[in-house]
């Protein structure tokens, strides 16, 4: 429902509002859908439902872009076990012995030609460490990720926030302007009767254009919040998320779980990387001997068998050094992870303390507070019908009122974006990120 506003600034104001409106919603609508007239009126009038967040949160879980590449990550930590699985390659070898001097009669008549198969015996466990060690960067790679998608969802938990709040500011500008108008018919009236001087119906004519236009900002701005969120999955915003979802507080009233497990899985992936490192810098401690075999062409046609080997002194590098820093790597992620443990304990503690602490102060603003205020206004206004109060009593009155109603919307705001991050901490929607890829 659009209000009525009257005077060169009303006119104004509805121009500008719906033009930036227009301009909002074709730049942020797919390019094949068509609004001719994108006005607020036109498009107040459009089916609207309602987008619960647990429906938020799995079309953009369904919707991740990152999806694709992470399945492209896993296949490459596939493909790294695999090659860290397969053993040396050998090697043939040629060598041709006893060349004669050129001038010197048959060049070929005396050379020894020896053909060879070579092969390194790898010992201490190389290949082992080397799998683990694939595979342990593969569970780093994959637990990065379910963080990334983690973070992902609170932002769109957020979104929804942002969403709630535009709904609720866009209902007190609504208010405000519903009383400027009944304010504003109230002073005309006895300006009329030559009971207030004119400057009075001007004063309450500008403040009804000043509440008109906050009543079109704020639903440029709903609207604008909705077009945001559903861009998560690419959707259009046709919904309503509704007053009773930014009126539950029940949240506060719920013990908040353990941390999410999948932040402590990059510290555990990295620690264990860190262990497989060590493992594989000691198995390349241990020297591997290479074996070979070959068969020898003498020059008067004799052929003969011959066998050979080479092992690394370890005289000068024991690869002491890489071992101790992998070692060290290992205890600095364990230290890591405890540090890590002990913040996001503390920080869901006191994101729930602060929840119930805000839901209370929204509970007692509506009983203690809002009520006060509506009878105040109400006393103020009759009082002003029958000459008792002054335009600014009346003006201090709907102030008062709006801005109580204004507080109660931030808290509530507040409420809700801690809310999402203590999800986010806890794991709270972790179970959406097991949603199959859509194509």
């Amino acid at each position: 429902m659009r209000h009525p506003m009257s005077g060169a600034a009303g006119s104004w104001t509805r121009v500008a509002a719906v033009s930036a409106l227009a301009l909002t919603l074709a730049a942020a609508l797919p390019r094949t859908e068509a609004f001719a007239q994108a006005t607020p009126d036109s498009l107040a009038g459009a089916s609207v439902r309602s987008l619960a967040l647990e429906e938020a949160l799995r079309r953009a879980a369904a919707a991740d872009p990152a999806r694709a590449g992470l399945e492209a990550r896993s296949r490459a930590a596939e493909a790294g076990v695999r090659q860290a699985d397969v053993r040396p390659n050998p090697t043939l070898g040629l060598m041709v012995e006893n060349l004669p001097t050129l001038g010197s009669g048959d060049i070929l008549g005396r050379t020894e030609t020896t053909l060879s198969y070579e092969q390194q015996i790898e010992r201490g466990g190389d290949r082992p460490a080397r799998v683990n060690l694939a595979r342990g960067e593969g569970a780093l790679v994959l637990a990065t990720a379910r963080v990334r998608q983690l973070d992902r969802l609170e932002t769109v938990q957020r979104a929804w926030t942002e969403v709630l709040t535009s709904e609720a500011q866009l209902e007190i500008a609504r208010e405000r302007l519903v009383l400027a108008e009944r304010f504003q018919s109230e002073v005309q009236r006895r300006v009329d009767a030559a009971r207030d001087p004119l400057f009075a119906g001007a004063r309450a004519e500008a403040e009804l254009a000043q509440a008109q236009i906050d009543f079109d900002q704020a639903e440029i701005s709903m609207r604008i919040a909705r077009i945001s969120l559903a861009k998560f999955w690419d959707g259009a915003g046709d919904f309503e998320v509704g007053p009773a979802a930014f009126e539950d507080t029940s949240a506060s009233r719920v013990a908040a779980g353990e941390a999410a497990q999948a932040d402590f899985d990059v510290f555990l992936a990295q620690r264990g990387i860190a262990d497989a490192r060590v493992r594989v810098e000691q198995a390349r401690a241990i020297p591997d001997p290479t074996l070979s075999v070959g068969v020898r062409h003498i020059w008067d046609n004799d052929l003969s068998l011959v066998f050979g080997g080479s092992i690394p002194l370890q005289r000068h590098d024991r690869n002491q050094g890489a071992i101790d820093r992998a070692r060290a790597e290992g205890t600095a992620y364990q230290a890591d992870l405890e540090a890590f443990r002990i913040d996001r304990e503390r920080e869901i503690a006191r994101l729930q303390v602060q929840l119930l602490a805000r839901a209370h102060e929204a509970r007692r603003i509506a009983e203690e507070i809002l009520p006060q205020a509506e009878r105040a206004v109400s006393l103020v206004q009759e009082g002003f019908a029958r000459g008792g109060f002054t335009y600014n009593d009346v003006m201090a009155a709907h102030v008062a009122l709006l801005e109580t109603r204004a507080r109660r919307v931030a808290v509530l705001e507040q409420f809700h974006t801690d809310r999402a991050r203590l999800d986010r901490l806890t794991g709270a929607h972790a179970d959406l990120l097991g949603l199959e890829i859509q194509p």
